[in-house]
């Protein structure tokens, strides 16, 4: 285990509601994040990824299964490695009349960590000039940043960041982007559960897709979309008739405004084939363009189908 940080093996969660409905949230799971970079956890609404993150936490009791953190099994071997990982998993709990330095120096006093790594936190999340404000008059980006910076006072090997940008307007959501890209790229560990994929794709390294409480895809960014289906945009005056015979030849075909989206058979087919295919009909081609494959649409693909997941209570 020693080029990851988080490691699972079969990891389940049983639970029953209120009602005494039995519900499975997390399902024989294998997970594995590497040192380095930026992580991204990824699922619909209540997929576990949530209830993932409290059991590494150790915030919830696994029903069966193994979980590790830096090699050392959580949650028996949780006090050794605590202090090596970082984590905002639910709403910070800040003094609203006190200053968002004078919070931090509460809880580096609580931690036995030095007054420098006060001023280094707020540096490193951009507070730098707003700390002397009070913590109520913070803006929600401002409020997250605080709780970032509260989590990098004793300057974690791992930072673990449950929907950061949730609530957040565009402005807001860029900066906690940009933040969490840099702290990546200064050696941090970052694993971020989150919704908003092209925000993901923009910041991650490597990605894990699950859906119901299982695994679905694990892998760098890169090396998950060079693998998915390309496709071509296709401008023809005639785009009915050029649909039906695209898809008499096998190209899966549909519309899209004034034209065709095509998937090709394989990212390196050549999209020439198909200009080809329709001047044989007297059909003439005014627009082939490839279409980038993004990691939203890799992601609604391959949940398509999982729905929402087993667990009501998440919130993500």
């Amino acid at each position: 285990m020693a080029s990851t940080v988080i490691e699972t093996r079969g990891l389940r969660k049983e639970f029953r509601t209120r009602r005494g409905r039995h519900v499975v949230a997390v399902d024989a799971l294998d997970l594995a994040v590497p040192r380095g970079g930026v992580h991204g956890f990824l699922g619909p609404n209540g997929s576990g990824k949530t209830t993932t993150i409290r059991m590494l936490l150790g915030l919830s009791r696994a029903t069966r299964g193994q979980m590790a953190l830096f090699g050392e099994t959580v949650p028996d071997r949780l006090p050794q490695v605590l202090q090596r990982v970082g984590a905002v998993v639910e709403n910070p709990k800040f003094t609203p009349t006190f200053t968002g330095r004078r919070n931090l120096q509460l809880l580096a006093r609580t931690a036995g960590v030095s007054s420098r790594q006060v001023d280094a936190a707020i540096e490193r999340v951009g507070l730098r000039g707003r700390e002397h404000e009070r913590f109520g008059g913070y803006s929600l980006g401002m409020k997250q940043r605080l709780a970032i910076a509260a989590t990098l006072l004793r300057d974690p090997e791992l930072l673990i960041l449950d929907e950061p940008t949730n609530g957040l307007d565009p402005a807001g959501i860029r900066d906690i982007r940009d933040m969490i890209r840099d702290l990546g790229n200064d050696g941090v560990t970052v694993l971020i559960s989150s919704h908003i994929l092209a925000e993901v794709q923009q910041v991650c390294d490597s990605v894990s897709i699950i859906g119901r409480g299982r695994l679905l895809a694990s892998g760098r960014v890169a090396d998950l979309l060079a693998g998915s289906a390309a496709s071509v945009r296709v401008g023809v005056t005639d785009p009915a008739r050029a649909a039906e015979v695209l898809a008499a030849a096998g190209f899966g075909v549909r519309r899209e405004g004034e034209g065709l989206l095509v998937e090709l058979a394989t990212p390196t087919d050549d999209p020439a084939r198909i200009t080809r295919l329709l001047a044989g009909h007297e059909m003439w081609v005014h627009e082939l363009s490839r279409q980038t494959a993004d990691l939203e649409s890799f992601f609604l693909d391959l949940t398509h189908g999982t729905g929402p997941g087993a667990d009501p209570r998440e919130d993500a």
